[in-house]
């Protein structure tokens, strides 16, 4: 099957029947990392620059042999003019720059451009996407570390939010193929819903979350002999969170998934053609600090989008070729938000973990700075004001 019909094919099944789920945070409150493009009323003719911007310092003290140790430093810049033609419309083009420290050139530069529609519940995105952690997927579905390596996701996107319902259906078309290229076209998709079931003044949260991504490499204009790969993956769980009236400790939760991979390629390349994996995350919400306990049991889980450390094969360069069929974890997050001035989040992260099928103790070490800000340039008049 072609990228073109695959990716038509995917978003038209995600929107269809779907009008009553909702997108979540995952397992993890990563809101400080999320930047929805506002649109409204309020806006209506004006012109201003919004500016994003992004540093990051992340050790991954990993020496285990499915996803090695590395260190991600260096800063994200993205300016953008912003024009709302009218109430429900946005438009907006700019630049996105990635420096790493270590070295005198730009990761990238690249262009941005993006439209965004909105009609009472739904919104529909052309262009850069509301994507990476806006999705709300939870990790071993979706690549924490995406933030920093794939912030820019390219496509469509169609979100549906009412009070207790919110879904997110997207297709980031990530490598484009031409006549004679000698690589494959690549495409990404899925959606994360989620459905508020119990919401009160109790105290008490309730959801039903569903997730799904779909990854696909082929095309017909390519000069190499490669099979076309079309991977499939899926969670489903309960979230349950309780407010508490203490003052060291303000919530508590619980997230429980169960996940599922299948490789649904024609000339299946992988060692394993499908998975499973359960994933339990529990944790407290306290005045000094964000504590979580999470447990991943894969077996024979793999995710081309998900985090490296919850799949069964490796993607060490010293050990390319190793596979752990059997996975068992066990992660202690430590998280904080600090709110400083100017619109800007300080976010730090310890993230010890044990292997418990090798003995292996891992650990990380994260810092990162968000900023995220508008500022009115004008409002334009009417032609007959």
């Amino acid at each position: 099957m072609g990228n073109t019909r695959f990716s038509t094919i995917l978003i038209l099944t995600l929107v269809a029947g779907l009008g009553n789920i909702s997108v979540g945070w995952a397992q993890l409150d990563n809101r400080a990392f999320q930047y929805t493009l506002p649109v409204g009323p309020a806006y209506e003719r004006q012109l201003r620059l919004d500016v994003q911007g992004f540093l990051f310092n992340k050790d991954n003290e990993y020496f285990n042999k499915i996803d090695p140790g590395l260190t991600y430093f260096g800063a994200q810049l993205a300016p953008r003019l912003v024009y709302f033609p009218s109430a429900n419309l946005r438009l907006e083009a700019g630049v996105f720059l990635w420096k790493d420290y270590g070295t005198p050139r730009l990761r990238q530069v690249r262009p941005l451009f993006t439209l965004k529609y909105r009609q009472g519940y739904h919104n529909l995105i052309f262009g850069n996407l509301e994507g990476h952690l806006n999705h709300g997927y939870i990790e071993p579905m979706f690549d924490f570390e995406r933030v920093i390596t794939n912030r820019l996701e390219e496509g469509v996107q169609y979100q549906y939010q009412t009070p207790r319902s919110r879904l997110d259906a997207w297709v980031n078309w990530e490598r484009q193929q031409y006549r004679f290229s000698n690589f494959q076209e690549e495409v990404a998709g899925g959606l994360s819903a989620e459905r508020t079931l119990l919401g009160d003044s109790t105290g008490w949260l309730l959801k039903l979350p569903f997730q799904f991504t779909a990854t696909h490499r082929g095309g017909q204009l390519d000069t190499i002999d490669k099979p076309l790969q079309t991977l499939f993956n899926l969670a489903t769980g309960v979230r349950v969170r309780r407010a508490l009236p203490y003052h060291l400790v303000q919530a508590a939760h619980f997230d429980g998934y169960v996940t599922y991979f299948t490789d649904y390629s024609f000339t299946r390349v992988l060692p394993f053609a499908s998975g499973t994996g359960l994933y339990l995350n529990a944790g407290l919400d306290t005045r000094l600090s964000n504590l979580q306990l999470a447990y991943w049991q894969g077996s024979g889980y793999i995710s081309p989008i998900g985090g490296r450390l919850y799949q069964s094969v490796s993607v060490s360069v010293a050990d390319p070729d190793y596979i752990e069929k059997q996975r068992q974890l066990l992660i202690l997050r430590v998280l904080r938000d600090y709110r400083l001035p100017g619109n800007v989040t300080l976010t730090t992260r310890f993230e010890p973990l044990y292997d418990l099928n090798n003995g292996l103790f891992d650990f990380s070490f994260a810092l990162y700075l968000n900023f995220n800000q508008s500022f009115l340039l004008t409002t334009l008049k009417r032609a007959n004001d």
